[in-house]
This record gives C-alpha cells, sequence and structure tokens, in this order.
C-alpha cells in the first residue's frame, strides 16, 4: 500500500494510472469551483503546472478557444495521460504537454498569461524559488492561481490531518501565501475560501 499512496506524489505505473483516472472524475467538484474564480480570455495562453489526467488542460482549452494551454508534470503517466485526453487540441498545436519539474520550468520568459495549480503546491520541493519560476514565465501583469482542498487554517488543526501525514503534505495558512506571494514579485492577492478546506488564490506578477 505504501508503494500506492506514493502514486499521489508521482504517478507511476499500472497505480499511477488508475489514480490520476479516479482523479480525473474525483477533482472534478474542486476543479470547476476554482475556475469558476478565474477569468480567463479567449486568446490567453496557459500553463498548468501538475496536469495530472489532463482533464484541467482540456477545460481550459474550451474557455480559450483562440489560444494555447500547455501543461507541466514531472510524472511520465501524468505526460501521457494529458496527451491522450487532449490529443486533437495536441496535433492542432492548440496544446502542448512537457515532462518537466515545476523548479526547473522548460518555457521561455513571459510565456503566459496565466499559471494555474490545481491540488500541487502541497508537493513543490521549494516553494519560494518555485514560486520565482512561476513569476519568469509569466507575462508582465499575468496571472496566477492556485486551487487546493487542504490548506492550514490560521489557528487550530487543518482539516484532512490523516491524508496530510500521510501523503507529507505542504500546507499553507492564507497569511503564508499573502507572504510567499509578495516576496516573489506578485500583488493584488485574492484568497476565496468554502468549506473546510477549500481554498483558491490569485495573484498578478508585477514586473
Amino acid at each position: 500500500m505504501t508503494k500506492f499512496f506514493e502514486n499521489f506524489r508521482k504517478p507511476r505505473g499500472w497505480g499511477g494510472r488508475l489514480l490520476i483516472a479516479s482523479m480525473n472524475i474525483g477533482h472534478g467538484g474542486i476543479s470547476r469551483w476554482g475556475l469558476s474564480h478565474l477569468a480567463i480570455k479567449p486568446s490567453d495562453h496557459i500553463l498548468d503546472i501538475g496536469c495530472g489526467g489532463g482533464k484541467n488542460v482540456a477545460r481550459m482549452l474550451k474557455r480559450a478557444p483562440e489560444g494555447k494551454v500547455c501543461g507541466l508534470d514531472y510524472s511520465e503517466v501524468c505526460v501521457e495521460k494529458t496527451k491522450r485526453l487532449n490529443r486533437r487540441a495536441v496535433i492542432e498545436g492548440r496544446a502542448e504537454i512537457r515532462l518537466g519539474s515545476v523548479s526547473e520550468n522548460p518555457w521561455r520568459d513571459n510565456s503566459f498569461d496565466v499559471v494555474t495549480a490545481f491540488e500541487t503546491v502541497y508537493f513543490w520541493p521549494d516553494f519560494a524559488k518555485d514560486l520565482r519560476e512561476v513569476g519568469r514565465v509569466l507575462k508582465p501583469g499575468g496571472i496566477f492561481f492556485i486551487c487546493n482542498e487542504m490548506n492550514k487554517p490560521e489557528e487550530g488543526e487543518a482539516p484532512y490531518q490523516y491524508w496530510i501525514k500521510k501523503l507529507d503534505l505542504k500546507t499553507y495558512t492564507a497569511s503564508d501565501f499573502r507572504k510567499y506571494l509578495a516576496e516573489a514579485g506578485f500583488v493584488e492577492v485574492n484568497i476565496v475560501s468554502e468549506g473546510k478546506g477549500r481554498t483558491c488564490v490569485s495573484a498578478r506578477v508585477k514586473k
């Protein structure tokens, strides 16, 4: 079972394929909720960091019919699944999916209008450094958007403690998000929360 739970961090093999197929379904609710708080223009160029099974890439392609949506993941299984799910868009050049790390983003400076991270910042190895990488690939004034289901309250114990400990997740308070984003050069931080831990964070990069 330990090896299966490791797939939550980095899907591999048959267990990883099974997991990301279930996550495409299971994460639908929070993904749609998060996207309802994100303004996407038809011509936007978007990067989804930790694209998983590729469902959010598909959702954002529909909202940016004149733009392009790229996906980045350090799991070969996730890259393969995202490419398959969005095969037509990849062929048409409207989607591009790459294998790589958030810490060494393979895209050039000022490439995107929007960068998203759905349920992935828990696993980022160096949040402060990785945020600067996000800022680097965003165009001046571009938006970074985080959507999490598990977050740390300002006081008291976070919900979902079993999963946070089991998967060794890094969770953040609203104050943490504001601090890290400001230090990385982001402004206009907006945070919306709902229920036990569901939170989305948006911020604009200042260059």
